[in-house]
């Protein structure tokens, strides 16, 4: 148990640190906002306000890289559909870019008083609870198998060279001198924060929608195959609390409805969006930094699902998806009522004749 407390726990206090060092406000971690970042630094969309090669994310990989090493748990192994869990990838990015935040941001935003993210964390548990019937139904997206050392390096392999870029900064690689992405705290302590969170999610399996996914299967009917654990939910806990606790003392928690950051009055879209959220990371087997974590630790369908993050965070910037202060643009209602479509189709269409959670989801879900 104490495992999960410390991981929770320094997510929290390292978010708010990182913010009131330099972050955007309530964007200690988000993984969304800094794929995002990531892509336009990358050239893969042209907003100027979004360009910054975000460390954080480079140590969530390699942190969990180095700590499955020595662990001796780092392991080549694929599930199949890596096509579809590319696919599911986006719209994972789609859904966090209209409510403005991942699953983690949106902790962050209810930690710092900001009541509107309620609403998201509402929308995301019931896109959990939906993809949990769904996996109980029988859906499955395939069993491990071992595969070639080779793929289960690429996302490794592309963090380190995303660091690179990052410390030699080429002229090719683009950097805002303006908006969200010119905020950022001191390199070296945003690497650190990064390498030490992912090297702690790996060893204790952190995810907010596993952990959101124990509340459905605690209590007299357990769901078939699943064992009882509440872990998750207790990272959870220590993770809002110390969140909760440090933007108190550092002066940033805000309690209200109204000109909260990265918020605004699309209620509905936002429930809708983490609904969107909720759904796909069930069916892929963890929220978006949860495939961070996974990729880092050899898994070849996590880091396709990665791979389709990033080309969700380019298309929501080229494509003008993303909820802003106004609201949800058309483009981004439309995206999000098309991705709950599409992953009810896939949910349809991968679901066996068995019944009960595969063996291969548990792990996620403990």
């Amino acid at each position: 148990m104490v495992k999960f407390i410390v991981t929770g726990g320094f997510i929290g206090l390292a978010g708010v640190i990182l913010s009131y060092l330099g972050n955007p406000p309530s964007t200690g971690f988000c993984v969304s906002c800094f794929m995002e970042n990531i892509a336009g630094s990358l050239g893969l969309h042209g907003n100027i306000r979004m360009q910054y090669v975000r460390p954080e994310i480079i140590g969530f990989v390699l942190g969990a890289f180095f700590i499955s090493l020595s662990r001796k748990e780092f392991k080549a192994v694929s599930h199949g559909s890596p096509l579809l869990r590319f696919l599911v990838g986006i719209l994972l990015i789609i859904g966090c870019s209209v409510f403005m935040g991942c699953p983690i941001k949106m902790v962050f935003k209810i930690s710092a008083g900001d009541i509107t993210a309620l609403i998201g964390l509402v929308g995301l548990s019931v896109g959990v609870f939906i993809g949990m019937k769904f996996l109980e139904g029988g859906f499955r997206l395939g069993k491990p198998v071992q595969s070639q050392m080779a793929n289960a390096l690429l996302i490794p392999g592309l963090m380190f060279f995303l660091l690179f870029l990052l410390l030699a900064q080429p002229p090719f690689i683009a950097m805002s001198e303006k908006g969200a992405g010119a905020l950022y705290a001191p390199i070296f302590i945003s690497l650190a924060a990064g390498l030490i969170v992912g090297a702690l999610a790996q060893v204790s399996g952190f995810c907010i929608t596993g952990g959101i996914a124990r509340i459905f299967l605690w209590g007299p009917r357990e769901v078939k195959g699943c064992p009882k654990s509440t872990g998750l939910l207790v990272s959870i806990g220590s993770f809002f609390l110390l969140a909760l606790f440090a933007s108190i003392i550092t002066g940033q928690f805000s309690l209200g409805w109204h000109g909260q950051p990265s918020s605004n009055e699309s209620y509905g879209w936002s429930f809708l969006g983490m609904l969107m959220v909720g759904f796909g990371s069930v069916l892929i087997k963890g929220c978006p930094f949860r495939q961070l974590i996974s990729a880092g630790q050899g898994d070849i369908d996590a880091g396709a699902s990665v791979l389709g993050m990033l080309t969700g965070a380019a298309l929501v910037q080229n494509w003008g998806l993303s909820g802003n202060a106004g609201g949800t643009p058309y483009e981004g209602k439309i995206a999000v009522l098309a991705g709950l479509i599409i992953l009810f189709a896939i949910g349809l269409l991968y679901r066996e004749r068995t019944s009960g959670i595969a063996p291969e989801y548990q792990t996620g879900l403990e």
